[in-house]
């Protein structure tokens, strides 16, 4: 986390740091009296280790994401599981939006065209595509899709939603599935949340359905679209193209992410602005406080 945030965190508590090797045997020596855990979304915390912690009584998650934490085994154990929600809302939002008007607008192209010297040349340049008009598809009407909306409203798009749950009190035009918000969108922008129910729910049909000029946006979890049938389509000019934040086993992603054509790839930078990391760190650090005074964290999400 941010440096601000871990010196308050050695002020007030004893902490010990996974991913220090030096710091195992001790790790391995306190494993009883370890109380509270941070994590990130990506990381998590595993049964495993769960079941290694006697004393815990809190995972504080520096993130939204909670699939890689199980939630009904944390609540088994009368285990608090937090996150930082609302904080981090605005700047996923924007990424998704840069990425959609990267891939229409052929930024990462148009850099590397003039860095080459082609603008020089006076070679030809293909034309973007303008959002205005077009459809946008929020797959998960969340906080962040929510936002995403808003932001695509700005840019004279209509919007499209669909979302497990009923979405009450909204201007935006509903579907009863992910392959027929597909089937209506320009633009369809991945901001469901990961877990067993919405693994792979971007599938084959929603991306034949999304069609041959459909872009689709992932800022959600890599887990949520099925990466064989992503890369397929996008090799076979099934859609259009793709931006994305997030993949399956990132870093390490995929090899085919590297050639794909017509896509913008980002490494999970959704959050990842000073002003976010510390609000995120400012919320863990409230969590923490109350779990040790004794009440209920402010974010408890189980």
């Amino acid at each position: 986390m941010m440096p601000l945030i871990e010196e308050e965190l050695d002020a007030a508590y004893k902490v010990y740091r996974l991913y220090k090797a030096g710091e195992k045997a001790a790790i391995e020596a306190a494993l009883s009296t370890i109380r509270a855990v941070i994590t990130g979304g990506g990381a998590g915390l595993s049964n495993e280790w769960i079941e290694r912690l006697p004393a815990l009584g809190l995972i504080a998650i520096n993130g939204v994401g909670t699939d890689k934490v199980d939630l009904d085994f944390a609540r088994s154990r009368n285990i608090h599981v937090s996150t930082t929600p609302g904080v981090l809302t605005d700047d996923v939002a924007d990424i998704g939006i840069a990425l959609m008007l990267a891939v229409l607008r052929h930024l990462p192209q148009g850099d590397q065209f003039v860095r080459n010297g082609d603008w020089m040349q006076r070679k030809a340049f293909p034309l973007g595509t303008s959002p205005k008009g077009k459809r946008i598809g929020i797959l998960g009407l969340g906080q962040i899709g929510k936002a995403v909306a808003k932001r695509a409203e700005a840019f004279g798009m209509n919007v499209h939603y669909w979302n497990r749950s009923l979405v009450s009190d909204t201007p935006w035009t509903a579907h009863p599935s992910p392959v027929e918000l597909a089937r209506n969108s320009d633009v369809l922008v991945v901001c469901v949340a990961a877990n067993a129910e919405t693994q792979n729910i971007v599938n084959v049909d929603v991306l034949t359905a999304l069609g041959g000029n459909g872009v689709i946006v992932n800022v959600a979890r890599g887990s949520v679209i099925d990466e064989d049938a992503l890369l397929a389509a996008l090799e076979k000019g099934v859609i259009a193209g793709a931006g994305l934040d997030v993949f399956v086993n990132e870093p390490a992603i995929r090899g085919g992410f590297f050639t794909a054509p017509h896509t913008v790839l980002m490494p999970h930078q959704g959050s990842a602005t000073f002003e976010t990391r510390m609000g995120m760190g400012a919320l863990v650090l409230s969590n923490l406080k109350a779990y040790f005074a004794g009440d209920v964290p402010p974010t408890k999400v189980n």
